[in-house]
């Protein structure tokens, strides 16, 4: 058992440098231990801090950057219903146009023809005159052809003269 117990002087020497190894380390050495833990806790708190704001500032980011994408697809969709509108309001203008002028083509072709064709009847009114005339003077040279006829015909235009 003497193994296992220590001897006296020996508890009294091995006290005696661990007191004096405790002291000299708290006097020399356990400053700056403690002031490098320290500012190794700080570092890393700051790093936390910086972490934690960073995430913010990444959330209100992302919270923009969504917010434009969703403004952005809006203005797209307003852009786009805005040209479609323009491109129907086009064709309707144009659709109305073209009714326009092919009603005024139409009128114009109407009223042209109703010219050709007045413009033809009295052509066919002057010539059935000019025949009527010339087609009266060859019966009429041909009743008065003779001098009997002739004085016939003077004969009745003055008795119906007389008469009147």
């Amino acid at each position: 058992m003497d193994l296992v117990l220590p001897d006296f002087g020996l508890l009294f020497w091995t006290g005696l440098v661990f007191c004096s190894l405790l002291f000299l380390l708290a006097k020399f050495a356990w400053k700056p231990i403690l002031g490098a833990v320290n500012a190794r806790e700080e570092k890393i708190a700051e790093a936390l801090d910086l972490a934690e704001k960073t995430k913010a500032e990444m959330k209100t980011l992302k919270a923009e950057n969504e917010a434009l994408l969703k403004e952005a697809r809006a203005e797209r969709d307003k852009m786009l219903k805005d040209a479609k509108k323009q491109a129907d309001s086009f064709i309707d203008d144009s659709k109305g146009k073209a009714k326009e002028e092919a009603q005024k083509i139409i009128t114009d072709a109407r009223d042209s023809i109703q010219n050709e064709k007045n413009a033809a009847i009295t052509e066919l009114k002057s010539h059935v005159g000019a025949l009527s005339i010339e087609i009266a003077e060859k019966i009429i040279q041909n009743e008065l052809s003779k001098d009997e006829k002739q004085k016939a015909l003077v004969d009745k235009i003055l008795d119906k003269t007389n008469m009147n």
